[in-house]
């Protein structure tokens, strides 16, 4: 077995670092503290090809494998984890579904601009009352001719109030639970679609999120992905299945950032008349630290390998998203620590590393439901 990175791998590394560096971290301070996402980045990495890395080049993608892409997430969220939703989002959530399922039509009009980072995407799955328990959506589309109809809400929506087009969930035919969910792209502008608010978060604040509301909206049929109602479920976990093994990336990413901005800080900082790095209690600490986001970077790097070679790996994505979200709480929690009362100001871009983390737990599958995913496929 070969556990080192290719050669184009490390080149794609070191170019997205430099990238993220010099073009996403001058703009993090200002989209935190303005709640807005710096759309241009949509552009400038559509145009080089890295906006949605794993799509053919011929559609304007990269052409390259999901061992690319959780370096990208890696490096992405090293900086800024908001920044990195918003983007990983458009590479995933809202275009995996048209690019495995929809169709030629809908691939030019939609995916293609998408690739570019001419439209910005949003996967409108979660509701008020349905979080963990997707199969519970209440959002219904009812065929009226050559047309659906939509009505319901969808909440915490990552791109909402900046979507050009969200990949929607909702019921064709609610008497089969799960299986009668299908999935339409709606367009910003058609009639009965509108962000109602934008959320206020705690942490990764540089993604726009908001409520979308669908009341009498109507989309013509073509808008179905796949072409028939129902398999929307089916879509759904095909599509969450590559996000949680991308969470492996930005989790790493996440505790990278904390690891480096701690060690710097233990070396800056004096206490008992030395550098409190060479404290015992810290240095172990961050020996813990390191220890971990190898075996998460490695585990990642493993599952994603696994996927590009066709194989099943359900449990073993969830195991990813598992292991890395809860680790990293114990890192950042540590990470604090070490900082102490500088941890908790504000001016110190740690806090902002402990508050964007705490969310991997929650977002795109509770750490309780991968354990029920895990447990499931392993027949328990």
């Amino acid at each position: 077995m070969d556990f080192e990175l290719t050669e184009e791998h490390r080149i794609f590394q070191k170019f997205i670092r430099d990238f993220a560096e010099t073009e996403i971290a001058p703009l993090v301070e200002e989209a935190e503290e303005t709640n807005t996402f710096p759309r241009q980045l949509f552009k400038k990495m559509g145009d080089m090809g890295f906006l949605c890395p794993r799509y053919p080049e011929e559609l304007g993608g990269g052409g390259a494998d999901k061992i690319t892409e959780i370096i990208m997430a890696e490096e992405l969220n090293r900086i800024n984890a908001g920044i990195a939703a918003s983007l990983m989002v458009q590479g995933g959530l809202s275009t995996q579904p048209i690019y495995r399922f929809g169709s030629e039509e809908q691939k030019e009009r939609i995916l293609n601009p998408a690739i570019r980072g001419d439209k910005i995407g949003a996967f409108a799955l979660t509701e008020p009352n349905s979080g963990s328990d997707a199969a519970s959506i209440k959002t219904r589309a009812v065929r009226d001719g050559d047309q659906y109809v939509l009505n319901g809400t969808k909440i915490f929506i990552t791109n909402g109030p900046i979507c050009d087009y969200a990949v929607v969930a909702a019921y064709t035919d609610p008497s089969r639970r799960g299986e009668g969910i299908s999935l339409f792209i709606v367009e910003k502008g058609s009639p009965g679609f509108s962000c109602s608010r934008k959320l206020d978060k705690v942490g990764n604040r540089s993604i726009e999120t908001g409520e979308l509301v669908f009341e009498d909206c109507r989309v013509s049929a073509d808008k179905l992905i796949g072409g028939r109602e129902g398999g929307g479920f089916s879509m759904i976990a095909d599509t969450l299945t590559s996000g949680r093994i991308t969470y492996g990336g930005r989790c790493t990413g996440t505790a990278q950032a904390a690891y480096e901005l701690t060690v710097q800080y233990a070396k800056d900082r004096v206490q008992f008349g030395k550098p409190i790095i060479k404290f015992q209690a810290t240095r172990f600490k961050l020996a813990e630290m390191a220890m971990n986001i190898d075996i998460m970077r490695s585990y990642t790097y493993r599952v994603a390998w696994m996927y590009d070679q066709g194989k099943q790996v359900q449990k073993e994505a969830s195991m990813v998203k598992l292991f890395t979200a809860e680790t990293l709480q114990k890192i950042l929690a540590d990470s604090m620590q070490i900082h102490g009362g500088y941890g908790y100001m504000m001016e110190y871009p740690i806090q902002r590393f402990w508050r964007d983390g705490r969310l991997f737990t929650i977002t795109e599958g509770t750490s309780e439901i991968q354990r029920l995913v895990i447990a499931r496929e392993l027949g328990l």
